[in-house]
C-alpha cells in the first residue's frame, strides 16, 4: 500500500483506490487512468486472494486512523463508516468464496474483459496501440477466471445452473456476431486505424479464441458439473449479497411485505390510467400491449440514440436553475447504443474523473429497430437526467470536497438505484409524466420495481405467496413461478423478462434496492422537510443531497435527514 504518514480516514481511503488500481485496471479505465488502459486484472485465485488482502490491510490503517485526533469530523466520520461497511461486506462476499462461482448473464470477469473496450478512447493511434496491447491481455485473464471457477468445482462451490445457460450463449454470439465465425473483439478493432490493422487484427483474434476456449469449457466441463444444483442461494447466502448491494442488513420478511404493499396500490394506479388509454381494457396490460403497436414509437437505432439524447438535454436546461444546480462539465451526457449479446436492461457508466470522457447511457436494442415511447421516457430519466448522470457525475464534480473513495469506487448500489428510481418519481411530481402513454410507462416501470423486491427476496429464500395475492396465494416461490409473475405484471417482451429473472438468480438481493433505495431517499427528504418546515428549499436540499458521495442504507436515512 501507498506510505502516507499518520494518515486521517479520507486519506486511507483514497490511497487504497490508488493500490485498487494497481491490482485492478477495468476500475482505473473507468477512473480515467491512462496507465491502467494496457492492462487487465488477474481474476483467479491468487488474484482475487490479493484484493483480500488489500482490503484487510486497509481495515487495519483505518482502526489507526480513526483515533487519530481529526478523525472525529463529520468529513472524516462518514468517509470513514463508509469504507469500513464497503471492504467488510466485499470480505463476507470473499470469504465465502463467492467469487469461486461468479457466473451469470451481467456483472461476471468475462463481461468486464469486454465492456471495458466500450468506454476506452479511440481518438488515437496511441489510444489503438493500448487497445491492441490490452487485447492481447484478455487471453490470460479469461484464464484466471476459468481457474477460479475451476477451483470453485473442485470445493463444490456451485453457480446456478439457469445463468450458466445464458452465458455460454451470450459467449457464443460474442464469438460469432453475425453467424461469419466474426467475433465482437474482431467487430471493434476493425474500426481501427489503417498502421495497426494487422497488429489489431491478430490480437482480436486471439481474444476471441480465448472466449471460445471459455465457452468450450463452460458447455462441456461446468455446466454438466453443476446439473441439479439449486438456481437459488437460500437465506444465508442472500443476506451476504444484500449488506454487499444494500449498505444495511435488512429484515428481509419486512422488505418482502414491502413489496407486496406498494404493489398492491400501483396496480391500481395503473388500471385508473389505462382506462384513460384503452377504455375496457381489463389490465393495464392489455393497455401497454395496445400501445406497443398503436402508441407513439422511435423507428431506427440511431434515430432512438438521438431521441434520448434530446430527452436529456431538455431535461438538463429546464432542470437546471429550477431543481438543481448544474456546473456545466455536469451538464454534458452522451446517449449510446450498447454492444450487442448483453443483458436486456440499459445501463449508465460514470463520467472519468476529469471528465474527458462524459456520463453515458446505453441502449440495449435485442435486435429491435422500433421502440414505444412509453418505454423510453422514465427509464431515461432514471438512467440519465435527473437520474444516475446527475448524481454520479456530481459526485465526480465535488470530489475535491469528499474523498475519491466516496466519489468513486465506495458506490454502494441501492443509494444509486434509490436516487434513480426517486428521479422518476420526482418527473411525475414536477409534471413531466402528464401524457397518459409516458405516465403508464412511468408506473409500469415503478410496478417492475415492486415486483423485483417481492420475486427476488420469494425465490431465493422460497416463501409463501401471501393469501391476498393474485397470483398462486398460498405456494412457494421458485424461479418458474417468479417469471410467469413478472411477466404477468409487465409490459416487457418475453425475452426481456427471460432476461430479468437470470439476473436476478446472477447477482441476488441487487434488484431489490431500487425500491428500498427509493423509500430510503423519499423518508429523508420527507425528514428534512419537517425539520425546516416552510424553510424546506428542494433545489438546496437536492445538491447538497447529491453531493454526499457513497453512503450505504444504514446511513442515508440519517445523512439526508441532516441537510
Amino acid at each position: 500500500m501507498s506510505e502516507t504518514k499518520s494518515p486521517l480516514p479520507r486519506q486511507v481511503a483514497d490511497a487504497y483506490v490508488d493500490d485498487l488500481i494497481a491490482l485492478d485496471p477495468v476500475t482505473g479505465t473507468y477512473l480515467g487512468v491512462k496507465e491502467s488502459a494496457s492492462r487487465l486484472p488477474d481474476f483467479s485465485p491468487a488474484g482475487q486472494e490479493a484484493l483480500a488482502e488489500l482490503a484487510r490491510t486497509t481495515l487495519a490503517r483505518l482502526d489507526e486512523a480513526e483515533r487519530r485526533p481529526g478523525a472525529d469530523s463529520d468529513a472524516e466520520r462518514r468517509c470513514g463508516r463508509l469504507l469500513r461497511e464497503r471492504l467488510t461486506a466485499e470480505l463476507a462476499v470473499f470469504d465465502a468464496d463467492e467469487h469461486l462461482r461468479a457466473v451469470g448473464n451481467m456483472s461476471t470477469p468475462g463481461h468486464a474483459v469486454r465492456n471495458v473496450f466500450t468506454v476506452m478512447p479511440t481518438r488515437s493511434d496511441e489510444d489503438w496501440a493500448l487497445i491492441a496491447e490490452r487485447l492481447r491481455a484478455v487471453p490470460d485473464a479469461l484464464a484466471g477466471y476459468r481457474a477460479s471457477l475451476q477451483l470453485g468445482l473442485e470445493r463444490k462451490l456451485f453457480a446456478s445452473p439457469r445463468p450458466t445457460g445464458t452465458f455460454i450463449g451470450q459467449l457464443t454470439e460474442w464469438t460469432d456476431t453475425d453467424g461469419s465465425g466474426r467475433g465482437w473483439y474482431e467487430d471493434f478493432a476493425a474500426a481501427g486505424p489503417e498502421a495497426l490493422r494487422a497488429e489489431l487484427s491478430e490480437a482480436a483474434g486471439a481474444a476471441t479464441g480465448a472466449l471460445r476456449t471459455l465457452r468450450d469449457w463452460l458447455r462441456d466441463v461446468y455446466a454438466p458439473a453443476i446439473e441439479g444444483a439449486p438456481d437459488v442461494v437460500g437465506r444465508e447466502r442472500y443476506a451476504r449479497w444484500t449488506r454487499y448491494y444494500n449498505g444495511t442488513d435488512l429484515d428481509l420478511d419486512e422488505a418482502y411485505a414491502y413489496g407486496w404493499a406498494e404493489f398492491h396500490p400501483l396496480l391500481g394506479e395503473m388500471e385508473r390510467e389505462a382506462e384513460k388509454i384503452l377504455p375496457g381494457a381489463g389490465t393495464p396490460w392489455v393497455a401497454l400491449a395496445h400501445l406497443d403497436e398503436h402508441g407513439r414509437h422511435i423507428v431506427g437505432v440511431e434515430e432512438v440514440r438521438a431521441w434520448l439524447q434530446g430527452l436529456m438535454d431538455r431535461a438538463v436546461e429546464e432542470l437546471d436553475g429550477t431543481h438543481f444546480e448544474l456546473a456545466e462539465r455536469v451538464r454534458k451526457v452522451e446517449s449510446r447504443i450498447a454492444p450487442p449479446g448483453g443483458a436486456a436492461a440499459p445501463y449508465y457508466t460514470p463520467p472519468t474523473e476529469d471528465f474527458s470522457r462524459p456520463g453515458c447511457t446505453w441502449l440495449p436494442t435485442m435486435g429491435e429497430t422500433r421502440f414505444p415511447v412509453y418505454d423510453l421516457v422514465s427509464t431515461w430519466y432514471h438512467e440519465g437526467v435527473p437520474g444516475h448522470h446527475l448524481q454520479l457525475a456530481q459526485w465526480t464534480h465535488v470530489a475535491g470536497n469528499l474523498s475519491r473513495y466516496q466519489a468513486t469506487v465506495g458506490m454502494v448500489s441501492a443509494n444509486v438505484e434509490g436516487w434513480a428510481l426517486y428521479a422518476e418519481r420526482l418527473m411525475d411530481e414536477l409534471g413531466y409524466l402528464k401524457d397518459p402513454e409516458e405516465r403508464l410507462g412511468y408506473l409500469d416501470a415503478q410496478m417492475m420495481r415492486a415486483v423485483r423486491v417481492i420475486v427476488d427476496i420469494g425465490m431465493h429464500l422460497e416463501l409463501q405467496i401471501p393469501a391476498d395475492s393474485p397470483f398462486h396465494p398460498g405456494e412457494r416461490w421458485t424461479p418458474e413461478l417468479a417469471q410467469e409473475f413478472f411477466g404477468a405484471h409487465s409490459s416487457r417482451p418475453a425475452d426481456f423478462v427471460e432476461s430479468e429473472l437470470t439476473r436476478y438468480l446472477t447477482i441476488p438481493g441487487q434488484a431489490i434496492g431500487y425500491k428500498l433505495g427509493e423509500r430510503a431517499w423519499l423518508l429523508g427528504r420527507e425528514k428534512a422537510r419537517e425539520r425546516h418546515g416552510a424553510a424546506f428549499d428542494l433545489k438546496s436540499w437536492h445538491m447538497a443531497a447529491l453531493s454526499q458521495g457513497a453512503l450505504g442504507l444504514d446511513d442515508l436515512v440519517d445523512e439526508l435527514s441532516r441537510l
